[in-house]
């Protein structure tokens, strides 16, 4: 969440988070969805970042963000089924 300060950047993580919870049906509370998105705006902007990707603005910063959340999510449940 570059250039964003900290309020904003979890204001556009709770979005982030509802949505990819969403998309993913992924039932969790409103805490843990702000979180996941701010994990997963970490973890987007570091995959894209590898690829030389980056999406500008808050649309693409929300984006990124839901698709790091997904990807957390994901991971989430891998590890869950093993254990």
């Amino acid at each position: 969440m570059d250039g964003y300060g900290i309020v904003m950047s979890i204001i556009l993580g709770g979005i982030s988070g509802v949505i990819a919870e969403k998309v993913m049906n992924f039932n969790t509370g409103l805490v843990l969805s702000i979180i996941l998105g701010i994990v997963g705006a970490v973890v987007g902007n570091f995959l894209l970042g590898l690829v030389g990707v980056s999406l500008g603005g808050i649309v693409g910063t929300i984006v990124t963000a839901i698709v790091g959340a997904c990807i957390v999510i994901y991971l989430y449940r891998m590890l869950a089924k093993r254990g």
